[in-house]
């Protein structure tokens, strides 16, 4: 880890209650081909829980596009973490007794976008290897992660195509489309997050062009780091997973010790 990094932690350490929010995939779990296989090494899960036991000084949000339910049975996160799921469209924190949700109410129009939205992606990924669909509570994902350059490219035009048409928010990540039949993103989360906590700094990573919206959110006072290549607003930057879960481990001491 860079010293300036560290002298940045350093600054945002002081200034509780620190919102630390996190994408998942790519961030806190390596990137897996199979979805139902991502999970966060046991160095980032032991800072997350270390990190958690401090609500006074620390808040955890993992922010992530997977639907809430997937969000909390792959993370596993510790109690008190609030999970924004959907780019935003979900959220809920996690309880004693599982998730404390705020509900998702679609107007007669939005359900019935959403259900045409189901209908005209499964013809997208019918035929094609590789491509496939996921329904959310408010939203329709083409996942394109496995299928060969022509396929996707194609797949993904179509996805954006019915998007424009349909959807009230349209999201063209890595290998992925989603489309949501409300209007919502991370960095709209997070900033609402901030706000009702009375954040004094927020600490942002992610490695998704969707968590662009979240790190353009942040202030000078706030911490934003990308994960991975790519372009970024971000002023700090992490290789992998695993440099993420040792700037955890490194925060975590700090707060805690």
């Amino acid at each position: 880890m860079s010293e300036l990094l560290t002298a940045a932690l350093d600054r945002i350490a002081d200034r509780p209650p620190l919102l630390i929010a996190l994408d998942f995939d790519g961030t806190l779990a390596p990137l897996q081909d199979d979805p139902e296989q991502s999970r966060m090494s046991e160095v980032a899960a032991h800072a997350l829980a270390a990190l958690a036991e401090h609500p006074d000084r620390v808040r955890v949000a993992l922010v992530s596009g997977r639907a809430l339910a997937d969000l909390h049975r792959l993370a596993q996160p510790p109690l008190g973490t609030v999970l924004i799921g959907s780019h935003g469209a979900e959220r809920a924190q996690v309880a004693a007794h599982g998730l404390d949700r705020q509900d998702i109410r679609l107007t007669d129009d939005q359900a019935d976008r959403l259900t045409e939205l189901g209908s005209r992606m499964q013809a997208v990924a019918r035929g094609r290897d590789g491509v496939w669909v996921e329904t959310k509570p408010a939203a329709v994902v083409v996942h394109t992660r496995l299928a060969e350059e022509p396929v996707r490219a194609e797949a993904e035009s179509e996805a954006l195509a019915i998007g424009d048409e349909l959807g009230s928010a349209v999201l063209h990540g890595k290998n992925v489309v989603e489309v949501s039949v409300l209007t919502a993103d991370k960095g709209a989360a997070v900033t609402a997050l901030r706000a009702e906590l009375g954040a004094g700094a927020v600490l942002y990573a992610g490695d998704d062009v969707t968590d662009e919206h979240a790190l353009e959110a942040l202030t000078e006072d706030d911490l934003g780091v990308k994960v991975g290549d790519g372009d970024t607003v971000a002023r700090y930057r992490l290789p992998d997973t695993d440099a993420v879960s040792d700037l955890l481990a490194d925060l975590a001491g700090r707060v805690t010790g």
